[in-house]
């Protein structure tokens, strides 16, 4: 499968996955009137071609306890450490996201913590000890009002 060369039943089987990834192949064969050969087919190959990475179950943060979340911008003393600083970043667990950026920050990571002096000692205590960090940046998120996937459009 080439990048981006999705047809009409690929596209239907995504957007039936985006909705309900436990979906079984009899119901999602049955639900876009196929053969559910045809769908164990098309997943393997979605699946083989890196367009389909995994499921996932979405957890709920704030019933879990974490009350607090937050998007951390992280300055480097020198890009030869942006590597390292990421590597050391994946070893903590309330760091949920990381991206490089562009600009005067290089890294943007996404915290949940239980309350607002656990975000502190995060940041304090985990992220500014990483030797190559200079010093953040923390934007407080309310709430996530929505989060999805990338559209699926043919094109």
């Amino acid at each position: 499968m080439q990048e981006n060369q999705l047809d009409p039943v690929d596209v239907r089987i995504l957007k039936e996955l985006t909705i309900d990834a436990r979906i079984s192949f009899v119901k999602l064969a049955k639900k876009l009137h196929v053969s559910n050969t045809l769908i164990h087919q098309r997943i393997r190959r979605l699946r083989e071609s890196g367009i389909l990475k995994n499921t996932t179950i979405r957890l709920d943060s704030w019933k879990l306890g974490f009350h607090t979340s937050a998007y951390t911008q992280i300055m480097l003393i020198d890009s030869k450490y942006h590597r390292e600083v990421e590597q050391q970043l994946a070893n903590i667990p309330e760091i949920v996201e990381c991206v490089n950026i562009a600009g005067r920050y290089a890294i943007m990571v996404k915290i949940y913590a239980r309350n607002n002096r656990h975000l502190r000692d995060v940041i304090y205590d985990h992220i500014h000890i990483i030797e190559g960090v200079e010093g953040t940046n923390t934007t407080m998120s309310f709430e996530t009002i929505f989060s999805r996937n990338i559209p699926l459009e043919l094109t």
